[in-house]
């Protein structure tokens, strides 16, 4: 089985990347990831909040004991926060280590900052960048056209400086997100990864204050990217990578039935190890072994929406279905 492919004009040796996380800062991790069959990481993100964030608390943390007497005005001399040369040294540092390519993750506040740090991190050797869109929208005011025309600006303006391939990392909450991505695809995105698992605070009602939880993905989270997978394959150039919720060698194969070029994992390596990589990998062997598929090209997309004759199969039709055969559903699953 030849189970090798391109993401974004990056050839792989598989479809299964490693997600955007924490566990690519332990370089003993980094090792077994590889060793286990990753054929690509993505570093976790810099986040342009995080370096501002640090760089207050330093300021904070010097001046704590000023004018303490008369004779001390400060007791530090001055330091300037090094702005994000730590995360920058960290990926050249990982890029170096490892055979396997390796794409920069990036989430700014600013225009001038998102292109900033976008070429600071191509000059790292990484192949590839990702575009984090991750933010919550708290303005009422602002018009989803405002939203989704900041995205665009933002997507030229770095694709004018920076000569690496770039992905756009979307949430799945856009008015329309199958136009977004289009228009996306038009102005130079290389790939889509879909989608974001957006942060979630708790409310701890006994103390009254806010928590927050580290939540994994569960089974079934994949359902939403498989369907965008299917919409999207074969309808724009851009490469898709199914992300969320792909916790096995099931969730795999149905990513890339559905259209997707590539998987990202992160929560079922925290959940069961890094040797999950092997085993997903084997189980999408064993199965493409036993359906005749000799490379991943063979099935890719077969389950995609401009390949399927089935008319109801990515619209309404399905839910209709769903309840036309819930007396069914019921007798088999029944209230307890």
């Amino acid at each position: 089985m030849d189970l090798s492919t391109h993401y974004m004009g990056i050839p792989l040796k598989n479809p299964l990347m490693v997600g955007a996380s924490n566990l690519v800062t332990d370089m003993e991790i980094v090792k077994k990831l590889e060793e286990a069959g990753a054929s690509a990481i993505v570093y976790k993100s810099l986040f342009e909040e995080q370096i501002n964030l640090e760089a207050a608390e330093l300021e904070d943390d010097l001046h704590e004991y000023d004018d303490r007497n008369a004779e001390m005005i400060d007791l530090f001399p001055k330091v300037k926060h090094s702005g994000p040369r730590a995360h920058l040294m960290a990926v050249k540092e990982l890029k170096e280590s490892v055979s396997i390519p390796v794409i920069a993750s990036l989430n700014c506040i600013f225009d001038s900052t998102w292109v900033e740090y976008a070429e600071l991190l191509e000059k790292t050797g990484v192949d590839g960048l990702e575009i984090n869109f991750y933010s919550t929208i708290t303005d009422a005011n602002k018009t989803p056209q405002e939203i989704e025309s900041t995205r665009i600006d933002i997507l030229r303006q770095i694709k004018r400086k920076v000569e690496i391939p770039v992905s756009v990392k979307l949430s799945p909450f856009y008015t329309n997100a199958l136009e977004f991505i289009s228009r996306l695809s038009e102005d130079g995105a290389d790939a889509f990864v879909l989608f974001n698992r957006l942060f979630q605070p708790d409310i701890n009602i006994r103390k009254e204050s806010f928590e927050m939880p580290y939540n994994l993905s569960h089974k079934g989270d994949n359902r939403l990217s498989v369907r965008y997978a299917g919409l999207l394959h074969g309808r724009i150039p851009a490469n898709i990578a199914a992300n969320t919720g792909i916790l096995d060698g099931e969730d795999f194969i149905a990513s890339l039935l559905a259209g997707a070029d590539v998987a990202q994992v992160v929560s079922t390596i925290y959940r069961n190890g890094v040797d999950q990589i092997t085993k997903m990998l084997d189980e999408l062997g064993d199965w493409m072994k036993e359906k005749g598929y000799q490379t991943i090209d063979d099935f890719k997309g077969k389950m995609s929406h401009s390949r399927i004759n089935e008319p109801f199969a990515y619209k309404r039709g399905q839910y209709v279905d769903f309840l036309m055969k819930s007396k069914e559903y019921f007798k088999k699953y029944p209230m307890r």
